[in-house]
Protein backbone atom coordinates (compact mmCIF):
# COMPACT_ATOMS: atom_id res chain seq x y z
CA UNK A 1 0.00 0.00 0.00
CA UNK A 2 2.50 2.11 0.62
CA UNK A 3 4.48 1.48 -2.48
CA UNK A 4 0.96 2.22 -4.12
CA UNK A 5 0.66 5.30 -2.07
CA UNK A 6 4.27 6.46 -2.85
CA UNK A 7 4.26 6.45 -6.68
CA UNK A 8 0.39 8.42 -6.44
CA UNK A 9 2.54 11.32 -4.58
CA UNK A 10 4.85 10.74 -7.26
CA UNK A 11 2.42 11.53 -10.26
CA UNK A 12 0.57 14.19 -8.19
CA UNK A 13 3.82 16.14 -7.83
CA UNK A 14 4.99 15.50 -11.61
CA UNK A 15 1.71 17.03 -12.69
CA UNK A 16 1.68 20.30 -10.36
CA UNK A 17 5.47 20.81 -10.90
CA UNK A 18 5.00 20.43 -15.04
CA UNK A 19 1.61 22.13 -15.00
CA UNK A 20 3.28 25.58 -13.06
CA UNK A 21 6.18 25.82 -15.26
CA UNK A 22 4.34 25.24 -18.38
CA UNK A 23 1.89 27.92 -16.79
CA UNK A 24 4.51 30.38 -16.35
CA UNK A 25 5.78 29.82 -20.05
CA UNK A 26 2.56 29.59 -21.73
CA UNK A 27 2.18 33.67 -20.03
CA UNK A 28 5.63 34.76 -21.74
CA UNK A 29 3.45 34.46 -25.65
CA UNK A 30 0.08 33.91 -24.69
CA UNK A 31 -0.19 37.88 -24.47
CA UNK A 32 1.57 37.86 -28.28
CA UNK A 33 -1.66 37.41 -30.30
CA UNK A 34 -3.82 39.86 -27.88
CA UNK A 35 -1.24 42.60 -28.02
CA UNK A 36 -3.98 44.31 -30.54
CA UNK A 37 -7.13 43.90 -28.39
CA UNK A 38 -5.09 45.63 -25.48
CA UNK A 39 -3.56 48.23 -27.37
CA UNK A 40 -7.50 49.22 -28.61
CA UNK A 41 -8.80 48.58 -25.33
CA UNK A 42 -6.43 50.56 -23.24
CA UNK A 43 -6.01 53.10 -25.86
CA UNK A 44 -2.37 52.42 -26.45
CA UNK A 45 -0.15 52.15 -29.26
CA UNK A 46 1.14 48.64 -30.31
CA UNK A 47 4.58 49.57 -29.67
CA UNK A 48 3.73 50.73 -25.94
CA UNK A 49 1.97 47.34 -25.26
CA UNK A 50 4.69 45.19 -25.83
CA UNK A 51 5.95 46.16 -22.71
CA UNK A 52 3.21 43.82 -21.64
CA UNK A 53 5.32 41.12 -22.58
CA UNK A 54 9.26 42.54 -22.10
CA UNK A 55 7.87 43.30 -18.56
CA UNK A 56 7.33 39.68 -17.95
CA UNK A 57 10.99 38.64 -19.52
CA UNK A 58 12.49 41.21 -17.63
CA UNK A 59 11.21 39.91 -14.45
CA UNK A 60 11.78 36.62 -15.45
CA UNK A 61 15.21 37.29 -16.44
CA UNK A 62 15.98 39.51 -12.88
CA UNK A 63 14.78 36.35 -10.68
CA UNK A 64 15.40 33.24 -12.15
CA UNK A 65 19.21 33.41 -11.93
CA UNK A 66 18.09 34.77 -7.61
CA UNK A 67 15.91 31.18 -7.13
CA UNK A 68 18.86 29.51 -5.72
CA UNK A 69 19.51 32.19 -2.86
CA UNK A 70 15.59 32.78 -2.27
CA UNK A 71 15.86 28.75 -2.19
CA UNK A 72 18.02 28.58 0.55
CA UNK A 73 17.23 31.57 2.31
CA UNK A 74 13.33 30.89 2.74
CA UNK A 75 12.95 26.81 2.16
CA UNK A 76 12.53 25.56 -1.18
CA UNK A 77 8.63 24.84 -0.25
CA UNK A 78 7.89 27.91 1.45
CA UNK A 79 9.36 30.02 -1.73
CA UNK A 80 7.82 27.97 -4.37
CA UNK A 81 4.64 28.19 -2.30
CA UNK A 82 4.72 32.15 -2.12
CA UNK A 83 5.89 32.46 -5.87
CA UNK A 84 2.63 30.56 -7.11
CA UNK A 85 0.44 32.67 -4.62
CA UNK A 86 1.98 35.94 -6.15
CA UNK A 87 1.75 34.58 -9.59
CA UNK A 88 -1.94 33.87 -8.89
CA UNK A 89 -2.84 37.18 -7.36
CA UNK A 90 -0.94 39.10 -9.94
CA UNK A 91 -2.98 37.34 -12.87
CA UNK A 92 -5.71 38.64 -11.19
CA UNK A 93 -4.17 42.02 -11.01
CA UNK A 94 -3.77 41.99 -14.60
CA UNK A 95 -7.33 40.76 -15.57
CA UNK A 96 -8.82 43.50 -13.60
CA UNK A 97 -6.02 46.29 -14.77
CA UNK A 98 -7.75 49.66 -16.09
CA UNK A 99 -4.97 51.24 -17.72
CA UNK A 100 -1.81 50.03 -19.89
CA UNK A 101 1.01 51.14 -17.14
CA UNK A 102 -1.42 48.98 -14.08
CA UNK A 103 -1.16 45.86 -16.20
CA UNK A 104 2.62 46.67 -16.83
CA UNK A 105 3.24 46.76 -13.49
CA UNK A 106 1.44 43.23 -12.96
CA UNK A 107 3.02 41.66 -15.48
CA UNK A 108 6.54 42.41 -13.69
CA UNK A 109 5.25 41.11 -10.30
CA UNK A 110 3.48 37.91 -12.31
CA UNK A 111 7.00 37.67 -14.09
CA UNK A 112 9.04 37.90 -10.13
CA UNK A 113 6.35 35.04 -9.36
CA UNK A 114 6.99 32.84 -11.68
CA UNK A 115 10.39 32.30 -12.24
CA UNK A 116 10.31 29.93 -9.37
CA UNK A 117 7.71 28.63 -11.14
CA UNK A 118 10.47 27.32 -13.88
CA UNK A 119 13.71 27.06 -11.96
CA UNK A 120 12.27 25.45 -8.56
CA UNK A 121 9.57 23.14 -10.70
CA UNK A 122 12.44 21.70 -11.66
CA UNK A 123 14.58 20.80 -8.86
CA UNK A 124 11.32 19.73 -7.12
CA UNK A 125 10.79 17.12 -10.40
CA UNK A 126 14.06 15.41 -10.53
CA UNK A 127 14.12 14.33 -7.15
CA UNK A 128 10.84 11.96 -8.22
CA UNK A 129 13.40 9.97 -10.30
CA UNK A 130 16.33 7.81 -9.66
CA UNK A 131 19.54 9.06 -11.02
CA UNK A 132 19.26 6.93 -14.16
CA UNK A 133 15.95 8.03 -14.98
CA UNK A 134 17.38 11.98 -15.20
CA UNK A 135 17.66 12.12 -18.39
CA UNK A 136 13.89 11.40 -19.14
CA UNK A 137 13.25 13.97 -16.08
CA UNK A 138 15.15 16.48 -18.20
CA UNK A 139 13.16 15.51 -21.60
CA UNK A 140 10.14 15.83 -19.32
CA UNK A 141 10.33 19.19 -18.33
CA UNK A 142 12.30 19.87 -21.73
CA UNK A 143 8.64 19.86 -23.41
CA UNK A 144 7.42 22.27 -20.90
CA UNK A 145 10.00 24.63 -21.59
CA UNK A 146 9.44 24.02 -25.53
CA UNK A 147 5.59 23.53 -25.12
CA UNK A 148 4.64 26.75 -23.28
CA UNK A 149 5.76 29.83 -25.55
CA UNK A 150 4.49 28.11 -28.48
CA UNK A 151 1.06 26.15 -27.28
CA UNK A 152 0.57 30.44 -25.14
CA UNK A 153 -0.46 31.63 -28.74
CA UNK A 154 -3.40 29.05 -29.43
CA UNK A 155 -5.08 29.31 -26.02
CA UNK A 156 -4.98 33.24 -26.35
CA UNK A 157 -6.23 33.44 -29.84
CA UNK A 158 -9.13 31.12 -28.98
CA UNK A 159 -9.80 34.17 -25.81
CA UNK A 160 -8.99 36.72 -27.45
CA UNK A 161 -11.63 35.88 -30.43
CA UNK A 162 -14.54 34.27 -28.25
CA UNK A 163 -14.23 36.01 -25.13
CA UNK A 164 -12.26 39.27 -23.84
CA UNK A 165 -8.68 39.70 -23.23
CA UNK A 166 -8.73 39.35 -19.60
CA UNK A 167 -9.61 35.90 -19.80
CA UNK A 168 -6.02 35.47 -20.76
CA UNK A 169 -5.19 36.18 -17.39
CA UNK A 170 -8.05 34.94 -15.56
CA UNK A 171 -7.75 31.09 -16.31
CA UNK A 172 -4.62 31.42 -14.51
CA UNK A 173 -6.62 31.55 -11.37
CA UNK A 174 -7.78 28.70 -10.54
CA UNK A 175 -4.82 26.55 -11.77
CA UNK A 176 -2.50 28.76 -9.41
CA UNK A 177 -5.05 27.92 -6.54
CA UNK A 178 -5.20 24.26 -6.94
CA UNK A 179 -1.19 24.20 -7.72
CA UNK A 180 -0.86 25.84 -3.85
CA UNK A 181 -2.91 23.64 -2.12
CA UNK A 182 -1.36 20.36 -3.75
CA UNK A 183 2.31 21.89 -2.82
CA UNK A 184 0.97 22.90 0.62
CA UNK A 185 -0.45 19.46 1.19
CA UNK A 186 1.72 16.89 -1.19
CA UNK A 187 5.73 18.52 -1.75
CA UNK A 188 7.60 18.00 1.30
CA UNK A 189 10.35 19.94 2.94
CA UNK A 190 14.49 19.46 2.09
CA UNK A 191 16.42 18.02 5.15
CA UNK A 192 18.04 21.06 5.34
CA UNK A 193 14.71 23.45 5.44
CA UNK A 194 14.12 22.54 8.99
CA UNK A 195 17.26 23.89 10.51
CA UNK A 196 17.49 27.16 8.03
CA UNK A 197 19.53 29.41 10.07
CA UNK A 198 18.70 32.99 8.38
CA UNK A 199 21.52 34.63 9.96
CA UNK A 200 24.36 32.27 8.39
CA UNK A 201 23.28 33.33 5.08
CA UNK A 202 24.55 36.64 3.47
CA UNK A 203 21.64 38.60 1.10
CA UNK A 204 23.70 40.46 -1.53
CA UNK A 205 22.24 43.22 -1.92
CA UNK A 206 24.69 44.97 -4.32
CA UNK A 207 24.53 42.32 -6.64
CA UNK A 208 20.71 42.16 -6.69
CA UNK A 209 20.47 46.33 -6.98
CA UNK A 210 23.07 46.18 -9.44
CA UNK A 211 22.12 43.26 -11.68
CA UNK A 212 17.64 44.48 -11.37
CA UNK A 213 19.00 48.23 -12.59
CA UNK A 214 21.32 47.07 -15.08
CA UNK A 215 18.70 45.11 -16.68
CA UNK A 216 15.75 47.05 -16.18
CA UNK A 217 17.96 49.66 -17.78
CA UNK A 218 18.90 47.71 -21.08
CA UNK A 219 15.55 46.56 -21.78
CA UNK A 220 14.14 50.32 -21.94
CA UNK A 221 16.60 50.97 -24.50
CA UNK A 222 15.67 48.13 -26.57
CA UNK A 223 12.67 48.54 -26.39
CA UNK A 224 12.10 52.75 -26.59
CA UNK A 225 15.55 52.86 -28.81
CA UNK A 226 13.74 53.36 -32.28
CA UNK A 227 11.05 55.33 -31.55
CA UNK A 228 12.77 58.12 -29.40
CA UNK A 229 15.46 57.79 -32.50
CA UNK A 230 18.24 56.51 -30.07
CA UNK A 231 20.85 58.56 -28.66
CA UNK A 232 19.10 61.81 -29.83
CA UNK A 233 17.07 61.52 -26.90
CA UNK A 234 18.14 62.28 -23.25
CA UNK A 235 16.26 59.57 -21.16
CA UNK A 236 17.80 56.89 -23.81
CA UNK A 237 21.51 58.37 -23.50
CA UNK A 238 21.39 58.43 -19.81
CA UNK A 239 19.69 55.06 -18.94
CA UNK A 240 22.34 53.63 -21.92
CA UNK A 241 24.78 54.44 -19.27
CA UNK A 242 22.78 53.16 -16.30
CA UNK A 243 22.99 49.90 -17.70
CA UNK A 244 26.12 50.00 -18.81
CA UNK A 245 27.34 51.27 -15.00
CA UNK A 246 24.68 48.83 -13.32
CA UNK A 247 25.57 45.90 -15.43
CA UNK A 248 29.29 46.72 -15.11
CA UNK A 249 28.90 46.94 -11.12
CA UNK A 250 27.23 43.72 -11.09
CA UNK A 251 30.26 41.82 -12.87
CA UNK A 252 32.36 43.18 -10.62
CA UNK A 253 31.16 42.97 -7.48
CA UNK A 254 29.92 39.30 -8.01
CA UNK A 255 33.62 38.77 -9.04
CA UNK A 256 35.02 39.99 -6.08
CA UNK A 257 32.13 39.53 -2.88
CA UNK A 258 32.99 36.52 -1.14
CA UNK A 259 29.57 35.71 -0.84
CA UNK A 260 27.62 36.17 -4.44
CA UNK A 261 23.95 36.26 -5.37
CA UNK A 262 24.87 34.60 -8.51
CA UNK A 263 28.68 32.76 -8.61
CA UNK A 264 30.02 34.23 -12.31
CA UNK A 265 33.08 32.83 -11.26
CA UNK A 266 32.10 29.40 -12.60
CA UNK A 267 32.13 31.10 -16.21
CA UNK A 268 36.11 30.46 -16.16
CA UNK A 269 34.70 26.97 -18.00
CA UNK A 270 35.11 27.87 -21.40
CA UNK A 271 32.01 25.00 -22.40
CA UNK A 272 29.54 26.82 -19.67
CA UNK A 273 30.92 30.55 -21.84
CA UNK A 274 29.68 28.66 -25.26
CA UNK A 275 26.71 26.99 -24.03
CA UNK A 276 25.26 29.89 -22.04
CA UNK A 277 25.85 32.00 -25.70
CA UNK A 278 23.88 29.45 -27.54
CA UNK A 279 21.27 29.14 -25.09
CA UNK A 280 20.66 32.99 -25.17
CA UNK A 281 20.96 32.95 -29.18
CA UNK A 282 17.99 30.09 -29.10
CA UNK A 283 16.08 32.03 -26.33
CA UNK A 284 16.26 34.41 -29.16
CA UNK A 285 14.74 32.82 -31.76
CA UNK A 286 12.10 30.84 -30.00
CA UNK A 287 10.77 33.86 -28.28
CA UNK A 288 11.88 36.44 -31.08
CA UNK A 289 9.92 33.95 -33.75
CA UNK A 290 6.92 33.40 -31.24
CA UNK A 291 6.39 37.22 -30.56
CA UNK A 292 6.51 38.33 -34.71
CA UNK A 293 4.55 35.41 -36.55
CA UNK A 294 1.45 35.85 -34.62
CA UNK A 295 2.03 39.72 -35.08
CA UNK A 296 2.68 39.67 -38.61
CA UNK A 297 -0.46 36.69 -39.45
CA UNK A 298 -2.71 39.13 -37.56
CA UNK A 299 -1.98 42.46 -39.01
CA UNK A 300 -0.88 41.16 -42.57
CA UNK A 301 -2.44 38.45 -44.16
CA UNK A 302 -5.30 38.91 -42.18
CA UNK A 303 -5.43 36.23 -39.32
CA UNK A 304 -7.93 36.36 -36.25
CA UNK A 305 -5.96 35.29 -33.23
CA UNK A 306 -7.31 31.97 -33.22
CA UNK A 307 -5.95 31.04 -36.44
CA UNK A 308 -2.75 32.84 -36.06
CA UNK A 309 -2.36 30.26 -32.33
CA UNK A 310 -3.30 27.35 -34.49
CA UNK A 311 -1.03 28.35 -36.80
CA UNK A 312 1.30 27.66 -34.46
CA UNK A 313 0.41 24.00 -33.16
CA UNK A 314 2.61 22.17 -35.93
CA UNK A 315 5.80 23.45 -34.10
CA UNK A 316 3.94 21.99 -30.54
CA UNK A 317 3.18 19.02 -31.72
CA UNK A 318 6.38 18.09 -33.12
CA UNK A 319 7.88 19.30 -29.74
CA UNK A 320 5.66 16.98 -27.95
CA UNK A 321 6.62 14.41 -29.74
CA UNK A 322 10.56 15.26 -30.41
CA UNK A 323 11.31 15.60 -26.78
CA UNK A 324 10.94 12.33 -24.54
CA UNK A 325 13.42 10.67 -27.60
CA UNK A 326 16.26 13.53 -27.15
CA UNK A 327 15.89 12.96 -23.34
CA UNK A 328 15.97 8.88 -23.30
CA UNK A 329 18.71 9.72 -26.19
CA UNK A 330 20.87 11.78 -23.64
CA UNK A 331 20.58 9.34 -20.56
CA UNK A 332 21.85 6.68 -23.34
CA UNK A 333 24.80 8.54 -23.31
CA UNK A 334 24.48 10.37 -27.45
CA UNK A 335 26.02 13.20 -27.08
CA UNK A 336 24.94 16.90 -26.67
CA UNK A 337 26.87 18.17 -29.59
CA UNK A 338 24.87 16.51 -31.89
CA UNK A 339 21.52 17.23 -31.16
CA UNK A 340 22.97 20.93 -30.92
CA UNK A 341 24.44 20.96 -34.36
CA UNK A 342 21.24 19.85 -35.36
CA UNK A 343 18.87 22.09 -33.63
CA UNK A 344 20.80 25.39 -34.93
CA UNK A 345 20.76 23.90 -38.96
CA UNK A 346 16.37 23.39 -38.41
CA UNK A 347 16.47 27.05 -36.62
CA UNK A 348 18.87 28.44 -39.48
CA UNK A 349 15.86 26.39 -41.89
CA UNK A 350 13.05 27.74 -40.57
CA UNK A 351 14.09 31.64 -40.05
CA UNK A 352 15.55 31.41 -43.99
CA UNK A 353 12.19 29.56 -45.19
CA UNK A 354 9.86 32.33 -43.34
CA UNK A 355 11.72 34.86 -44.86
CA UNK A 356 11.01 33.85 -48.12
CA UNK A 357 7.27 33.72 -47.62
CA UNK A 358 4.61 35.53 -50.30
CA UNK A 359 1.59 38.07 -49.41
CA UNK A 360 -0.49 35.00 -50.31
CA UNK A 361 1.53 32.33 -48.46
CA UNK A 362 -0.83 29.60 -47.52
CA UNK A 363 -1.08 28.27 -44.22
CA UNK A 364 1.09 24.81 -45.06
CA UNK A 365 4.44 27.60 -45.86
CA UNK A 366 4.57 28.76 -42.30
CA UNK A 367 3.00 25.09 -40.67
CA UNK A 368 6.94 23.23 -42.18
CA UNK A 369 8.67 26.36 -40.72
CA UNK A 370 7.11 26.32 -37.27
CA UNK A 371 7.61 22.63 -38.07
CA UNK A 372 11.36 23.63 -38.10
CA UNK A 373 11.35 25.94 -35.41
CA UNK A 374 9.77 23.41 -32.59
CA UNK A 375 11.65 20.39 -33.27
CA UNK A 376 14.79 23.05 -33.47
CA UNK A 377 14.06 24.19 -29.80
CA UNK A 378 13.63 20.27 -28.79
CA UNK A 379 17.12 19.79 -29.91
CA UNK A 380 18.87 22.71 -28.07
CA UNK A 381 16.91 23.30 -24.88
CA UNK A 382 17.92 20.27 -22.97
CA UNK A 383 20.94 19.36 -24.53
CA UNK A 384 22.53 22.54 -24.08
CA UNK A 385 21.05 22.51 -21.07
CA UNK A 386 23.55 19.39 -20.32
CA UNK A 387 26.37 20.75 -22.12
CA UNK A 388 26.62 23.59 -19.73
CA UNK A 389 27.51 21.63 -16.89
CA UNK A 390 30.19 19.17 -18.54
CA UNK A 391 33.44 20.57 -16.97
CA UNK A 392 32.35 21.96 -13.52
CA UNK A 393 32.44 20.56 -10.39
CA UNK A 394 29.68 19.24 -8.57
CA UNK A 395 29.05 22.35 -6.29
CA UNK A 396 29.80 24.32 -8.96
CA UNK A 397 26.70 22.46 -10.75
CA UNK A 398 23.77 24.67 -9.68
CA UNK A 399 25.24 28.00 -10.58
CA UNK A 400 26.29 27.17 -14.04
CA UNK A 401 22.36 25.67 -14.74
CA UNK A 402 21.20 29.05 -12.98
CA UNK A 403 23.19 30.98 -15.68
CA UNK A 404 21.82 29.18 -18.30
CA UNK A 405 17.95 29.06 -17.36
CA UNK A 406 19.37 32.98 -17.24
CA UNK A 407 20.57 33.55 -20.55
CA UNK A 408 17.72 31.68 -22.27
CA UNK A 409 15.26 34.03 -20.45
CA UNK A 410 17.77 37.13 -21.58
CA UNK A 411 17.92 35.96 -25.07
CA UNK A 412 14.00 36.04 -25.49
CA UNK A 413 13.43 39.58 -23.88
CA UNK A 414 16.18 40.89 -26.41
CA UNK A 415 14.78 38.95 -29.14
CA UNK A 416 10.95 40.41 -28.42
CA UNK A 417 12.53 44.04 -28.04
CA UNK A 418 15.08 43.76 -31.38
CA UNK A 419 12.27 42.09 -33.31
CA UNK A 420 9.31 45.03 -32.22
CA UNK A 421 12.18 47.44 -32.99
CA UNK A 422 13.71 45.51 -36.44
CA UNK A 423 10.23 45.23 -37.69
CA UNK A 424 9.23 49.35 -37.38
CA UNK A 425 12.45 50.70 -38.61
CA UNK A 426 12.46 47.43 -41.60
CA UNK A 427 8.51 48.90 -42.64
CA UNK A 428 10.01 52.62 -42.77
CA UNK A 429 13.17 51.54 -44.91
CA UNK A 430 10.34 49.33 -47.38
CA UNK A 431 7.72 51.96 -47.27
CA UNK A 432 9.99 54.86 -48.66
CA UNK A 433 11.62 52.47 -51.30
CA UNK A 434 8.13 51.60 -52.36
CA UNK A 435 6.84 55.23 -52.55
CA UNK A 436 9.88 56.02 -54.29
CA UNK A 437 8.93 53.86 -57.30
CA UNK A 438 5.77 55.17 -58.11
CA UNK A 439 6.33 58.58 -60.25
CA UNK A 440 3.01 60.11 -61.32
CA UNK A 441 4.19 59.87 -65.12
CA UNK A 442 4.13 56.01 -64.95
CA UNK A 443 1.65 54.47 -67.00
CA UNK A 444 1.23 51.44 -64.55
CA UNK A 445 0.34 53.29 -61.87
CA UNK A 446 -2.09 55.03 -63.85
CA UNK A 447 -3.56 52.40 -65.38
CA UNK A 448 -4.03 51.41 -61.49
CA UNK A 449 -5.74 53.78 -59.89
CA UNK A 450 -7.78 54.32 -63.07
CA UNK A 451 -8.92 50.91 -62.52
CA UNK A 452 -9.89 51.33 -59.02
CA UNK A 453 -11.56 54.42 -59.65
CA UNK A 454 -13.66 52.59 -62.22
CA UNK A 455 -14.59 49.86 -59.79
CA UNK A 456 -15.46 52.41 -57.21
CA UNK A 457 -18.00 54.63 -59.26
CA UNK A 458 -19.59 51.08 -60.71
CA UNK A 459 -20.58 50.91 -56.76
CA UNK A 460 -22.08 54.16 -57.02
CA UNK A 461 -19.66 56.46 -55.86
CA UNK A 462 -18.91 59.93 -57.63
CA UNK A 463 -15.41 60.12 -60.01
CA UNK A 464 -13.86 62.63 -57.48
CA UNK A 465 -14.64 60.54 -54.30
CA UNK A 466 -13.74 57.24 -56.34
CA UNK A 467 -10.42 58.52 -57.20
CA UNK A 468 -9.45 59.84 -53.37
CA UNK A 469 -10.74 56.71 -52.27
CA UNK A 470 -8.48 54.42 -54.65
CA UNK A 471 -5.26 56.80 -53.90
CA UNK A 472 -6.22 55.47 -50.07
CA UNK A 473 -6.65 52.01 -50.89
CA UNK A 474 -3.57 51.94 -53.20
CA UNK A 475 -1.22 53.30 -49.98
CA UNK A 476 -3.16 50.73 -48.34
CA UNK A 477 -2.08 47.75 -49.95
CA UNK A 478 1.37 49.83 -50.47
CA UNK A 479 1.25 49.43 -46.37
CA UNK A 480 0.56 46.13 -46.11
CA UNK A 481 3.29 45.35 -48.50
CA UNK A 482 6.03 47.19 -46.79
CA UNK A 483 4.53 45.74 -43.66
CA UNK A 484 5.19 42.02 -44.26
CA UNK A 485 8.77 42.35 -46.14
CA UNK A 486 9.84 43.84 -42.46
CA UNK A 487 8.24 41.37 -40.66
CA UNK A 488 10.44 38.91 -43.04
CA UNK A 489 13.38 40.69 -42.59
CA UNK A 490 12.74 39.81 -38.86
CA UNK A 491 12.62 35.95 -39.60
CA UNK A 492 15.73 36.45 -41.58
CA UNK A 493 17.72 37.85 -38.63
CA UNK A 494 16.96 35.67 -36.67
CA UNK A 495 18.42 33.16 -39.19
CA UNK A 496 21.73 35.10 -39.32
CA UNK A 497 21.55 35.65 -35.46
CA UNK A 498 22.01 31.56 -35.30
CA UNK A 499 24.73 31.77 -38.20
CA UNK A 500 26.89 34.14 -36.81
CA UNK A 501 27.05 32.04 -33.59
CA UNK A 502 27.96 28.96 -34.83
CA UNK A 503 31.91 29.33 -34.24
CA UNK A 504 30.57 28.99 -30.47
CA UNK A 505 29.81 25.70 -30.99
CA UNK A 506 33.76 25.05 -31.04
CA UNK A 507 33.84 26.19 -27.16
CA UNK A 508 31.79 22.99 -25.96
CA UNK A 509 33.66 20.24 -25.33
CA UNK A 510 32.60 16.56 -26.54
CA UNK A 511 34.31 14.21 -24.32
CA UNK A 512 32.93 10.82 -23.28
CA UNK A 513 31.74 10.44 -19.69
CA UNK A 514 30.07 7.07 -18.56
CA UNK A 515 26.64 6.73 -16.86
CA UNK A 516 27.36 7.51 -13.52
CA UNK A 517 28.79 11.20 -14.75
CA UNK A 518 26.07 12.10 -16.65
CA UNK A 519 23.79 10.76 -13.58
CA UNK A 520 25.73 13.56 -11.46
CA UNK A 521 25.31 15.85 -14.09
CA UNK A 522 21.72 15.65 -14.62
CA UNK A 523 20.94 14.96 -11.29
CA UNK A 524 22.48 18.83 -10.56
CA UNK A 525 20.88 19.81 -13.22
CA UNK A 526 18.02 21.61 -10.82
Amino acid sequence: MAAKDNKFIKIIIVITTITAAVMELIDTSIVNVALNNISGTLGATLEDASWVVTAYAIANVIIIPLTGFLSRYFGRKNYYLFSIIAFTIASYMCGASSSLWMLVFWRFIQGIGGGALLSVSQGILFDQFKPHEKGIAGGIFGMGIVIGPTIGPVLGGYIVDNYHWALIFDINIPIGIVAALLTWKFIERKPNEYNIDKKSISIDYIGILSLTIGIGALQYVLEKGQSEDWFQDEAIRYLTFVAVAGLGTFIWWELHTDNPAINLRVLKSRNLVGSNVLTFVCGFGLFGSVYLFPVMVQRVLGYTPTEAGISMIPGALIAIFAMPFIGAGLGKGIKPIYFVVTGFALFILHGYTSSLAAPGAGKWWFAVAQMCRGLGTGCLTVPLLSQAVVGLKVQDMPYGISLNNMFRQLGGAFGIAIMNTYATNRFATHRSDLVSNLQGNNPLLTERLNGISHGLVAQGLNPHNAKQAALGILDHSLSNQAQMQAYLDGFLLIAIFFVCTIPFMLLLKSEDTDAETRAKVAAAAH
